[in-house]
């Protein structure tokens, strides 16, 4: 018999589950409808960044032609769904129609948080979280012009090189004392904001801020900060982080964690047995993971699950990021906290360009983890001793030198 997998959001691991569901199921077990809030079927929502230098929807897509054409597969986009009834097991879209489902996982992903400041509803106040959101800033973008950004994680910094792209001179404000306070440490956000500085970019950590000011007319004309200080501004983003988006309504509810997002076991399932939650909305174990790559290791465990295949319990999830910002690598690998009393801190640095922590284990000298910022090694250099005890010339790893380039003639 055929059953009826409803997967309701299509991002990027609603489409990933989707996809390797389709994959597996070589017997044919499942049809799968999938329910898309937006207009266009999934696409890379890590490139939006991208989007803004060649404008190409289709650049940014996910979805191959043969996932589309696959007669198990129903993609429906621009049908959000509203509610969910658990008894009838049943999905209730904006147009009204009940599906039924035998398995439903949701994957509704997150929204932007924008702290409850005077003026966030003025005209030129935007997020970026979706193509319609990045087509919205572009209109109001005018090159040479202040703008400011408001949150100096990772949202924040690739908002800020998105409106340096658009020849806007951003200013950037955390409240923490240095950028990506959930990722590096100050030493290594020292490497990054001499990065930012050399490329013009405005920062103020350790401040707040306070009201966004408009003109009569409604529209932004500057930013007041807890410092005291006004900042001119024609336009504002807000990217100080996101929310699971956890408040479709189910009948009867499903529990939540504690910091929001559906609460699940370490294979995704809810409280209800006929119920996942992957992605941000999901809460495995009591933790939210914002990153894609947890959300595709949740997709792949329940989409094996679904289809009978072995799947490895999510009780360690990897949130480590390697990337490229303002110009400088910045990257984390295994565990960037190490405990007081099983780790030992280790440090290396080479001027205002080179700057590593790693964290080994006090007893064994395992590698745990570790920060990297400026010229240094990559994760894929340092992951494959995480657990081990590190190679003696584990500075020359972390350190690697320069590339040989000959004198020109």
């Amino acid at each position: 018999m055929t059953s009826t997998l409803v997967v309701i959001g299509h991002g990027m691991v609603g489409h990933r589950l989707a996809d390797r569901l389709r994959e597996l199921d070589t017997a044919h077990r499942w049809r799968v409808c999938v329910l898309g809030e937006e207009p266009e079927p999934a696409y890379d929502r890590v490139r939006l960044s991208a989007y803004l230098r060649n404008r190409s929807r289709a650049a940014l897509s996910l979805v191959r032609p043969d996932f589309l054409a696959d007669p198990r597969i129903t993609v429906r986009s621009a049908s959000p769904a509203v509610s969910v009834d658990r008894r009838a097991r049943t999905v209730h879209t904006a147009g009204g129609e009940p599906i039924t489902y035998d398995a439903l996982v949701l994957a509704t992903g997150s929204r932007p948080f924008v702290p409850p400041v005077p003026g966030r509803h003025l005209r030129n106040c935007f997020v970026q979280r979706t193509v319609e959101d990045i087509d919205a800033l572009s209109a109001a973008a005018r090159p040479g012009r202040p703008a400011v950004v408001i949150g100096g994680g990772l949202l924040g910094l690739e908002a800020a090189q998105g409106l340096q792209l658009l020849g806007m001179r951003p200013h950037l404000v955390e409240s923490a004392p240095h950028l990506m306070p959930a990722q590096l440490d100050g030493e290594a956000a020292r490497v990054l904001q001499d990065g930012a500085a050399r490329l013009g970019l405005h920062l103020h950590c350790g401040t707040t801020v306070v009201s966004v000011d408009g003109d009569a007319g409604g529209l932004v004309r500057s930013v007041t900060l807890g410092d005291g200080s006004v900042v001119e501004a024609d336009l504002v983003v807000f990217a100080a982080g996101i929310r699971p988006r956890d408040d479709l309504p189910v009948t009867p509810a499903l529990p939540l964690a504690e910091r929001g997002g559906y609460l699940t076991d370490a294979f995704c399932r809810t409280a209800d047995d006929r119920i996942w939650a992957v992605g941000e909305c999901a809460a495995v174990l009591g933790r939210c993971h914002g990153l894609v790559a947890p959300g595709y290791r949740m997709a792949d465990s329940v989409a094996c699950g679904l289809t009978g295949h072995h799947a490895e319990p999510l009780d360690e999830m990897d949130d480590s990021t390697e990337l490229k910002l303002l110009g400088v690598h910045v990257a984390t690998f295994g565990s960037t906290s190490g405990d007081a009393g099983t780790a030992v801190e280790v440090t290396f640095q080479e001027g205002a360009s080179r700057y590593a922590k790693v964290f080994l284990h006090r007893a064994s000298g395992a590698l745990l983890g570790g920060i990297l910022a400026g010229e240094t090694g990559s994760r894929a250099d340092l992951a494959p001793w995480v657990g081990r005890r590190p190679t003696a010339d584990l500075e020359g790893v972390l350190f690697p030198a320069p590339p040989f380039r000959p004198l020109s003639s």
